[in-house]
């Protein structure tokens, strides 16, 4: 399969998927044993290793929350290279007061919002696919 690098058929194709849960951006204290596949994502910082976790396993280890997110999945296969996606969406979150915090994978686009606007959030991408690129 070969990743999308038109922006207009990337914003129409994006089908974005609230995943069930919440999830904390915590920052992991010096000989953590978390393990990797209970993470959702990592990146190293000066400050030491930041990670996004289920709420479950934050709270079942004591790590202090940063951040109370929802995690919203782009399904669109993207390519890492195209211009615009983020700044469309972010656009368009921006204008209905929701910040949003964004992990590229390999294969796909993830957006974390504050957990109580996940609805809107979701409200808010769907208006954008349905009107790609007039919207962005």
């Amino acid at each position: 399969m070969k990743p999308i690098s038109d922006l207009t058929e990337l914003l129409r194709s994006m089908q974005p998927v609230l995943n069930d849960g919440a999830y904390y951006f915590v920052t992991l204290p010096e000989n953590c044993d978390l393990p990797l596949t209970d993470t959702v994502a990592t990146i190293r910082e000066r400050e030491g290793l930041s990670v996004v976790i289920g709420e479950e396993i934050a709270l079942a280890r004591g790590l202090q929350n940063d951040f109370r997110a929802a995690w919203i999945t782009l399904n669109a296969y993207s390519d890492l290279a195209v211009v615009g996606l983020t700044a469309a969406f972010a656009k368009a979150l921006g204008q209905v007061g929701i910040s949003c915090n964004v992990v590229a994978g390999n294969l796909h686009d993830h957006i974390f919002v504050p957990y109580e606007q996940a609805d809107l959030a979701m409200q808010t991408l769907l208006a954008l696919q349905q009107n790609g690129v007039q919207a962005a």
